[in-house]
């Protein structure tokens, strides 16, 4: 709901590490790549119950999914760097549900499945939006630096960030929190099935 306003901020904060990086050689296809590692390192230390790990290591994914654009940016970016920048990002998110679910199979499982569903509906209306506009040259005024067309909604990367971390910090609150964000994911796929049926009239 708010990626847009943040943009400029992150910029701003990621520039002079970007720069560093760049200098050193540092791909940003590499960056993406370690920082899904890294992601996946948070799901095994969410499956056994280590919060302050977890949360360190999604927030340290976090920061080199923007470090890959930062530098994708001073380097030059490509398609195949936009294309495994977003497949790698809808995987983690995912995998954070499953995380939790292995921790406590009782409690956690049909709040996870419930949310990973919504994440589908999110993602795939995210997608086949983005498709559609390729193909008809359609450009997102709101993120021109993004490598595909970036459709905004109630439920964006910012918040599910904020959603993953108050999971680490109140674990025993996951349930209730994947059932109000799952909620939250389906208003913004219903929103998004709109704008799609209205664009592409």
């Amino acid at each position: 709901m708010i990626d847009a306003r943040l943009q400029p901020l992150q910029r701003a904060a990621l520039r002079h590490p970007a720069q560093m990086l760049a200098a050193r050689g540092v791909k940003a296809d590499t960056i993406s790549i370690a920082g899904f590692a890294v992601g996946l390192l948070a799901v095994a230390a969410l499956a056994l119950g280590w919060w302050t790990a977890a949360l360190v290591l999604i927030a340290a994914n976090r920061i080199m999914d923007g470090l890959d654009g930062a530098v994708a940016r001073i380097q030059g970016p490509t398609d195949r760097g936009a294309f495994l920048d977003i497949a790698l990002d809808f995987v983690f998110y995912a995998l954070v549900p499953v995380g939790f679910a292995l921790h406590d199979p009782a409690a956690n499982a049909l709040p996870a499945a419930v949310l990973i569903a919504a994440f589908v509906g999110t993602g795939s209306s995210f997608l086949a939006f983005a498709a559609i506009a390729a193909r008809r040259g359609d450009r997102a005024a709101a993120f021109p630096t993004k490598g595909i067309y970036y459709l905004g909604g109630l439920t964006e990367g910012f918040e599910t960030i904020v959603l993953f971390l108050a999971m680490c910090l109140i674990p025993a609150s996951f349930p209730l929190l994947a059932w109000i964000f799952a909620a939250a994911c389906g208003v913004t796929t219903i929103l998004r099935w709109h704008q799609g049926w209205t664009a592409f009239r």
